[in-house]
């Protein structure tokens, strides 16, 4: 699984920010902390790799002449990584890392750096130290699938409820297949309750996944949205055509075979594999945190080595096939690593059957990545050049500093050993007028297609949609940063298509009658898209009225005692007749509720920024009370801002600065309710 969703990055300081918004920066920080919370690669990291489609599709790669590649062999390879690693994960404050590098059916080199144990100093080794690798655990489940596949036991394009106890269907009761099941095309809403927790206290996955099926929010094959249920789904479904326990299965036909000694789904570990086991960390100076415990099973709770997983790189290289035994038939092999998800974005990356492209310098490469609240993973086969790359860390780092790290290993491993035949520098082939133009029709808030619509995890989307623009030059502009933490400089190489002019990523864009309706880029491009974000939760322009009205209520808050103070010690009375004073007093007391009831959801909020653990349920009973609380404080405010408008403008004369302060507070009360039902803050319920 991988637990982290796409980051905005707009950086805001404390210090400089009313109270309005720094309610809501603590919003924006936790729908940051969830992400890709989970699941896939989710969130665009920082410095996100990836880059070129199948050769004939492939735009020039950003170098400016052809460098001759450095050999791929344990000397040299050894050499790169030791100068490139331990420096970084000094500075990052990451922990530990491992990496496998393969070769023709050959582990070429596996190092192991930093501590499986910092208190002990327990140096990383990768043949036996066992890093949590997160959602590259569902490549072995789709492994697994396909297995099921080849034995006649699965159709990819047949109703997954024929293999099911209990029904799944898509929006508006259309079936579902394994295929978007393994190209996260089935349409399921983000779900994020019981995905990660650190302690033994989640249900069996079997009794997660009937407990509530997520909303379907897309039509079946319609859209690339990441699920985590749909992963976990899958590996119900091999465990009851094979009639074999899901971790029996996984041990018997896949790690057996392929050698897999220091490998396992189950939680906890094994008491024999427990002592092979690396300490997760938030940050290498801090504190070891507890083993995780993953919910939806099959998505992400795998605990390997890399020695482990440079055997399983090594038999999808080699066509299924490690050192003479075979976990797929070849042409099984190849039927997983080539069927793209047919309406895909343009040339961007797009999903196989459970890889995902990660396209570099015009070669074919599918892969994974993962994440949990403390690992942070990758795995990239380059195909035709049959070599893979496996790195993993075992904390995200100062800044979430692995983000950048693991994806710029990749990128730079690429660049190195297997570089761009004819690189050239990229440069905008669209005319300055077109690419103006185009830019502006992108203009506007785009919301991603991983994300829950029915429950509060709505904020966290609504808080997080993408906006676009046009810079001076009429470039197309989005804070989506590089990995020097500027923003990227995107031109467009062909009509709707951009690329970084400093790396490898590229943009593009699908276009209805003129009108571009759907975007994405290579980062996220196999898992995710951005539409348009409906004019009515557009937060383009709900954002800064929301703020506007947060700060005119805490304004009345903080106002109301101290006018009271300076006119008891003036002995200058309150002179409003009753009707109206009870106006006044039921409106201030609606101010103060609807704040304390923004504030709860900012306190729930920061906690789960602060431990994606409590998504267990711990804090299950603060959700409730936001709930309830709102319902009764953003209703009833607005009732109380109503009732203290008519008194104002309908009873005795008042003068112009109470009139205009009544209508302030009755429209900043209506967009408040507005926003809390965009982001679904009075659905009262427990699942999410």
């Amino acid at each position: 699984m991988n637990i982290h969703i796409p980051r905005a990055s707009a950086r805001i300081r404390m210090a400089m920010l009313p109270a309005a918004a720094a309610l809501l920066l603590t919003l924006a920080l936790a729908f940051f902390a969830f992400g890709m919370a989970w699941g896939a690669p989710g969130a665009p990291a920082t410095g996100a790799a990836h880059g070129a489609p199948s050769p004939a599709a492939t735009p020039p790669a950003p170098a400016a002449s052809a460098p001759s590649a450095a050999p791929l062999t344990a000397q040299d390879l050894d050499a790169w990584l030791d100068g490139y690693l331990p420096y970084a994960l000094a500075t990052g404050d990451i922990a530990g890392a491992e990496v496998a590098i393969v070769k023709d059916g050959e582990v070429v080199t596996e190092r192991g750096y930093g501590f499986a144990d910092v208190g002990k100093r327990t140096p990383v080794d990768p043949k036996v130290t066992m890093f949590r690798p997160g959602s590259v655990s569902k490549l072995i489940v789709w492994t697994a699938v396909m297995q099921q596949v080849e034995a006649g036991k699965i159709d990819l394009d047949a109703d997954i409820n024929k293999y099911l106890d209990y029904t799944v269907t898509g929006l508006g009761g259309k079936p579902i297949t394994m295929r978007e099941l393994m190209q996260h095309t089935a349409g399921f809403e983000e779900h994020a309750k019981g995905v990660i927790s650190l302690s033994n206290n989640l249900p069996t996955f079997e009794q997660m996944l009937k407990a509530r099926v997520p909303a379907r929010i897309f039509a079946p094959g319609s859209t690339p949205a990441y699920s985590n249920y749909g992963a976990s789904l899958a590996g119900y479904i091999v465990e009851r055509v094979s009639g074999e326990p899901f971790d029996a299965y996984l041990e018997k036909h896949i790690f057996q075979p392929l050698d897999m000694t220091h490998s396992s789904f189950r939680q906890p570990l094994p008491a024999a594999l427990e002592p092979f086991m690396a300490r997760g960390y938030r940050l290498a100076s801090g504190e070891a945190e507890p083993f995780e415990y993953v919910g939806p099973r099959p998505a992400g709770s795998m605990s390997a080595s890399a020695d482990d997983m440079a055997h399983f790189m090594i038999a999808h290289l080699q066509d299924g096939e490690y050192h003479g035994k075979r976990i797929l038939s070849a042409a099984t092999a190849q039927l997983m690593h080539d069927s793209p998800y047919a309406d895909g974005l343009g040339p961007l990356n797009r999903m196989e059957l459970g890889f995902f492209e990660t396209n570099i310098n015009g070669r074919e490469v599918i892969a994974h990545l993962g994440d949990t609240e403390f690992f942070h993973t990758s795995l990239h086969l380059f195909l035709k050049d049959k070599t893979g790359l496996y790195a993993s860390f075992s904390s995200p780092g100062r800044e979430g500093a692995v983000q950048t790290l693991r994806n710029q290993l990749f990128q730079d491993f690429a660049d190195r050993y297997l570089p761009a035949a004819v690189p050239h520098p990229v440069t905008a082939q669209v005319d300055a007028a077109t690419q103006a133009a185009h830019s502006a029709l992108m203009s506007g808030a785009w919301e991603v297609s991983r994300r829950a619509d029915t429950n509060f995890l709505a904020a966290l989307g609504f808080i997080g949609q993408t906006k676009l623009g046009a810079n001076k030059k009429g470039e197309l502009q989005w804070a989506f940063p590089g990995p020097n933490g500027k923003p990227r400089h995107w031109v467009e190489v062909s009509p709707f298509v951009w690329q970084d002019v400093n790396g490898h990523d590229r943009a593009a864009a699908r276009v209805v009658d003129g009108r571009p309706v759907r975007f994405s880029f290579d980062f996220l491009s196999p898992f995710e898209v951005f539409d348009r974000a409906p004019w009515y939760a557009s937060s383009t322009w709900l954002m800064p009225l929301f703020l506007g009205s947060f700060a005119a209520l805490l304004l009345t808050v903080l106002v109301w005692p101290v006018a009271a103070i300076i006119r008891r010690r003036y002995h200058a009375p309150l002179a409003l007749e009753p009707a109206a004073r009870r106006a006044y007093l039921a409106s201030r007391i609606g101010a103060l509720a609807m704040v304390a009831a923004l504030g709860i959801w900012g306190l729930f909020m920061m906690l789960i920024l602060q431990d994606t653990g409590t998504l267990g349920g711990r804090l299950d009973p603060l959700l409730v009370l936001a709930q309830l609380l709102s319902i009764v404080a953003l209703i009833g405010g607005l009732a109380t801002m109503l009732w203290n408008l008519s008194a104002v403008w309908r009873g005795q004369q008042r003068r112009w600065p109470a009139r205009v302060w009544s209508i302030v507070l009755a429209l900043s009360s209506v967009l408040v309710l507005w926003v809390a039902l965009v982001c679904k803050l009075l659905v009262v319920g427990t699942d999410y």
